[in-house]
């Protein structure tokens, strides 16, 4: 079996430990289990947090084999184009058999946060929810004029930590991220993955056309739109499959 990797510079110690990490994987600390898998660790000092990305499908392999770059390793690129907007990144690390992808890690330094926006968004009495909507409006805003846009923006996706109340937002889970100048739609569209309620998604479009400088009737009513057709779309998704898988039993 063959790998390929890349360390952030002044971490070159941790070369071992990454070729070790397929057979180690299982040793460490399990915090999420789904389609992919991540843990947490203690090397050299450092808290750690390591992404195993779900074993590619052979059509998957044959573009990977044609030059797609893994997961791992645009989350491990992403992460230096976004530096100010998510957890360290120290390093990816990709296994393979007879040039197939096996397995692939992403390594990043820990944050400590204290919650995600999610429990921010579905607690209306969470302490200083309006001051930390705020604060989260105005980072979504400087990641868009950054030309960064998260295309998993999701609740779970977005960490904060409270220090003192000053709010420090972190974005997650970015492999899937474009770059380039977004108009006005692509940026209010980039809210719906948030499944916002209406009072939130109105607090949000105020404050975001406030620091574009836009009018804040068109914010609310664009974000209110793409919020409405995309929980649409996902209900009904449900429904269908739920339809399906109740054709089967019978």
């Amino acid at each position: 079996m063959s790998f390929a990797f890349d360390l952030r510079d002044g971490f070159e110690n941790f070369k071992d430990f990454l070729i070790a990490l397929k057979e180690d994987f299982n040793n460490y600390k399990t915090i999420y289990k789904g389609r992919n898998e991540v843990k947490i660790l203690n090397k050299n000092t450092i808290n750690l947090v390591v992404k195993s990305f779900k074993k590619p499908n052979l059509f998957k392999n044959l573009l990977y084999f044609l030059g797609k770059k893994s997961k791992a390793k645009k989350s491990y690129q992403n992460a230096f184009k976004i530096a100010d907007f998510t957890p360290k990144a120290i390093a990816y690390i990709e296994f393979y058999d007879n040039f197939f992808l096996k397995n692939s890690y992403f390594i990043s330094e820990k944050f400590e946060y204290d919650f995600t926006i999610r429990e921010v968004l579905t607690n209306d009495k969470f302490k200083n929810k309006d001051e930390i909507l705020k604060n989260f409006t105005k980072f979504s805003f400087d990641l868009h004029e950054k030309g960064i846009l998260h295309l998993d923006y999701s609740a779970g996706n977005i960490l904060v930590k409270d220090e003192n109340e000053n709010y420090i937002f972190k974005v997650v889970d970015i492999n899937r991220m474009k770059f380039k100048e977004l108009n006005l739609n692509e940026r209010l569209k980039n809210f719906s993955m948030l499944w916002l309620d209406d009072k939130d998604a109105k607090f949000i479009a105020k404050e975001y056309a406030k620091l574009y400088d836009k009018d804040e009737d068109i914010c609310t009513k664009t974000m209110l739109n793409f919020s409405h057709n995309l929980k649409k779309r996902k209900n009904f998704k449900k429904r269908l499959k739920a339809i399906l898988k109740g054709e089967k039993c019978r």
